[in-house]
């Protein structure tokens, strides 16, 4: 199914005494051309993020500080990644629902994104998600 397509991707990591450099390439290290970038911070325990999938977005989240927990669910099958390095990130495919959760004190989530926001791409409905997922089964 379409969760097979999300993963971990390592990124280039240039180590130096004075400190870390890691750097990200639309098209070389990660699979599109990046439309958007935002990210989370402040989030208060025990709160989740997330909870909706997109329809042709593609994303590709990074802990730039901090942990949390990211929960994938293609409609048949749910898999939780736990995000903790600055230097690798998780690839989001297209139709995938997803939860952050589980967020450490002082956490920034980085989200880079293959279009701009559009409200139209959003599927915020768990049920109806899951039906649309059922539907292009045989798409995936």
């Amino acid at each position: 199914m379409n969760l097979s397509k999300c993963k971990i991707i390592n990124l280039p990591k240039i180590t130096d005494r004075k400190g870390n450099l890691t750097f990200i390439e639309e098209n070389r290290h990660i699979p599109f051309e990046i439309k958007r970038v935002y990210y989370l911070y402040d989030v208060p325990g025990g709160e989740t993020r997330g909870g909706h999938a997109h329809k042709r977005l593609q994303q590709f989240i990074i802990a730039a500080s901090g942990s949390f927990d990211v929960i994938f669910d293609d409609g048949f099958e749910r898999k939780r990644f736990h995000l903790n390095r600055s230097y690798y990130g998780l690839y989001v495919a297209p139709m995938i629902w997803r939860e952050l959760n589980n967020f450490s004190s002082g956490s920034v989530c980085l989200v880079l994104a293959s279009d701009f926001y559009d409200e139209d791409d959003y599927i915020r409905d768990y049920e109806t998600f899951k039906k649309m997922a059922k539907g292009n089964e045989k798409k995936f």
